[in-house]
């Protein structure tokens, strides 16, 4: 009986732990806004205590901004910089003199691409990101996508 509830404790601190480990989760979505014009949409939902870095750091900054690239796909042209929707959050530690653009909560970031024929396709690649909390940073992590346009 005894192993039976350290073998329980430890399964449930592996759950635990695990789920710390993924503050961050994702959705890739599409939405046609024009003939042969798409906005990608890859929102952020950060779990309480949490934050993500925005895509532009202030040069003081030690945390790693968001970064995402697309896949060359021969049917699309990406239209213009990568927006952001969310309630940025401009951090600074003065004992550490470092700063911070973050986002708690969720995060939209947004890309207009433009199809170049009638055809269907998929826009694909990936987000690296990295996430921190008050006592912590997790190491950079890398997601992929593919959204059917």
């Amino acid at each position: 009986m005894k192993k039976f509830f350290v073998l329980a404790l430890l399964i449930m601190t592996g759950v635990a732990s695990k789920a710390q480990l993924n503050p961050v989760s994702w959705t890739f979505t599409s939405k046609k806004i024009a003939d042969k014009t798409f906005e990608l949409r890859l929102a952020a939902s950060i779990q309480d205590g949490w934050h993500l870095y925005s895509q532009s750091q202030p040069q003081d900054a030690i945390a790693e901004p968001t970064k995402i690239t697309f896949n060359k796909n021969p049917l699309l042209t990406v239209d213009g910089k990568i927006k952001e929707e969310g309630k940025m959050e401009k951090f600074h530690d003065a004992k550490l003199d470092l700063s911070a653009n973050q986002y708690s909560s969720r995060v939209i970031f947004i890309q207009t691409v433009k199809l170049k024929t009638d055809a269907k396709t998929k826009v694909s690649g990936s987000v690296r990101f990295q996430t921190c909390n008050d006592e912590k940073c997790l190491p950079p992590k890398s997601v992929t996508f593919s959204v059917a346009l």
